[in-house]
């Protein structure tokens, strides 16, 4: 399989200023038709709070069950870095990733859990999906424990 459409992958590549401007590239799927399952999980996540510019941290684990395409992997990594100066609250973050897959990837269902660290002393959690999953997909559970401060 050529890659030489990919404008990322083995080349050097400057960080994205903002999300508009991160470049998200798919690539076919080799086992288009098969059922699966694919987890990406950023664990440490930044963006910034809109109102003070103070840093917000979450850990984030999106599954997707592919169809004719995956999202190439360097390039989904400096998109969720492009949001590192980049001002909006928690579920603004969250659903925006979330929507951008769906649109560029068209899978068959997508989730996304936005694991928010505490704000003002209270922790965020935003989770969103396209719709139930298709009948007979495996999938774990997204395996972050809620949030339990100095338990």
């Amino acid at each position: 399989m050529s890659t030489d459409y990919l404008t990322q992958l083995g080349r050097n590549t400057v960080a994205p200023s903002s999300p508009e401007e991160a470049d998200l590239e798919r690539i076919p799927n080799p086992h288009a038709g098969t059922l699966y399952a694919v987890r990406f999980v950023q664990p440490e996540f930044t963006s910034l709070c809109p109102v003070t510019g103070q840093p917000d941290f979450a850990h984030l684990v999106i599954d997707y069950a592919p169809e004719a395409w995956l999202v190439e992997s360097k390039s989904l990594k400096l998109y969720l870095g492009s949001f590192r100066n980049h001002g909006a609250f928690h579920e603004a973050c969250t659903i925006d990733i979330a929507k951008r897959l769906v649109a560029t990837l068209e899978p068959l269902w997508l989730r996304i859990g936005g694991y928010w660290y505490p704000r003002g002393g209270m922790p965020i959690d935003v989770f969103w999906q396209t719709g139930e999953p298709p009948a007979g997909l495996w999938l774990p559970d997204q395996g972050v424990a809620p949030y339990r401060g100095r338990g």
